[in-house]
């Protein structure tokens, strides 16, 4: 069995008050920052805003490696800030943020073999002809190793880190007041159902007997789809902290930017129509954008499925509201694309009529590949930019902030995930065409 150097692996944080420490050091940290860029920036004539002195490359370094250390809630939340608000920050707190999706640093040998004890008793090594100890890959509530049993079976081995489910609530406040004193949410926004509906989707991505469920759902939900490929759950071997799948390979999908044309817009276009019979067939969605989620199989030219630890149920009347929206945009029928946002849950709170007038314009002009003639070539468009622009534009104006709908949130995360991937990838796609065969089924 290989071993790994521990003096570069610090061990996680586990219980609430430990993480209650960290997070309180950080904020004291990050408050002497502040003092000493306020002295400075004054000291030039200066007057600067309490944002300016929070969001410095050096209070962005410690946050970000101390929500690295972390893991787990504290972790998320940053990963999902430098995905979803990329460009609403500095550009030095975007790219250190950005790392948090790919530098989770590993649990050290001594407590991974504790949480191996604990999930599977003492003497669980007997089970494996081998073991790594090093991990395949380290994120933000688990990291995967690769393991061979002694019955012949190469699986990938999913692991959670210590104290990670125990600590989702008091982690998502504490980043979330961080986020407040910060001013990057506005005073008058009231987000406390978002708060709630993150931490009931992080407890359920840290259920890993609930992921095994989704898996092999998933598996009969594609059974007729050999497009795509799933591993397989290892009962034997999974608990609520362990989830043991067989190990896959392939390649990651964002290495594919110089393949062949046709293979790239294959593996959008496969991808967007999974997307859509996931909202108007399937009810369920996997609702985590990031790439990590998808490789390809170049020999098979199967494209695998991973992670479904955010899988989310949509009722029907919130899948009715998106085929409304949708095909409202398709029509350009501006009333339909309103009678879809209202029913999924927008404008339960007043706006401005010319603020109603710009949300549905965003929700347009999202919807611009759909009612696109033939292939729609990401690669050349400027859709995210001026979603982006039009975003921030109603973002600066007075009294407009209000929550979004959290099953909105998480799908409209899932779509920009996707319309990403597709411009990474410089795909052409009909996705209208995709869009009616799916929706009117």
């Amino acid at each position: 069995m290989s071993t790994i150097d521990e003096k570069h692996n610090a061990s996680v944080p586990a219980g609430r008050f430990a993480r209650m420490a960290r997070l309180g050091s950080l904020a004291t940290g990050v408050a002497g920052g502040m003092i000493a860029e306020g002295a400075r920036q004054l000291a030039q004539g200066n007057r600067p805003t309490v944002s300016d002195l929070l969001l410095t490359p050096a209070n962005a370094k410690r946050v970000a490696a101390e929500l690295s250390r972390l893991r787990g809630a504290a972790m998320k939340v940053g990963q999902l800030l430098s995905m979803d608000a990329g460009d609403m920050l500095p550009a030095e707190l975007t790219e250190i943020l950005a790392q948090l999706r790919s530098d989770a640093k590993p649990m050290p040998l001594s407590q991974l073999a504790k949480v191996l004890d604990d999930n599977w008793g003492k003497g669980w090594n007997a089970r494996f002809q081998q073991f790594s100890f090093q991990p395949l890959a380290a994120a933000s509530i688990g990291q995967v190793h690769s393991a061979h049993t002694k019955d012949g079976r190469h699986l990938a081995l999913k692991i959670q880190y210590p104290g990670v489910r125990e600590s989702i609530s008091s982690d998502v406040d504490n980043v979330a007041t961080l986020l407040r004193i910060s001013g990057l949410i506005p005073k008058g926004v009231d987000y406390q159902h978002l708060l709630e509906e993150a931490k009931q989707q992080l407890h359920q991505e840290a259920d890993y007997l609930q992921e095994a469920a989704h898996m092999q759902h998933y598996q009969t939900l594609l059974a007729d789809s050999p497009e795509f490929t799933l591993a397989a759950v290892h009962d034997d071997f999974t608990t609520v902290n362990i989830l043991a799948m067989t190990h896959i390979g392939g390649v990651p999908i964002e290495s594919l930017s110089n393949a062949p044309q046709e293979e790239r817009d294959r593996l959008i276009t496969l991808l967007m129509d999974l997307l859509f019979r996931e909202i108007f067939q399937f009810r369920l969605v996997q609702t985590d954008p990031n790439f990590a989620n998808y490789r390809y199989d170049r020999d098979t030219r199967q494209l695998i499925l991973l992670d479904f630890g955010a899988t989310r149920a949509y009722p029907a009347t919130i899948a009715e509201g998106y085929r409304q929206l949708m095909q409202g945009a398709v029509q350009r029928d501006l009333a339909m694309i309103e009678a879809g946002a209202v029913q999924i849950g927008f404008f339960q709170e007043y706006i401005k009529p010319e603020q109603r007038e710009a949300v549905l314009d965003l929700f347009a002009q999202a919807c611009e590949p759909l009612r696109w003639q033939g292939a729609y070539d990401f690669g050349t468009s400027n859709l995210a930019s001026r979603i982006r622009d039009g975003g921030m534009a109603l973002s600066m104006e007075q009294d407009y902030w209000h929550t979004p709908p959290a099953d909105a949130l998480f799908l409209h995360r899932k779509l920009g995930g996707l319309y990403l991937l597709a411009a990474k990838l410089r795909a052409r796609v009909d996705v209208g065409e995709l869009f009616a065969q799916v929706a009117a089924v």
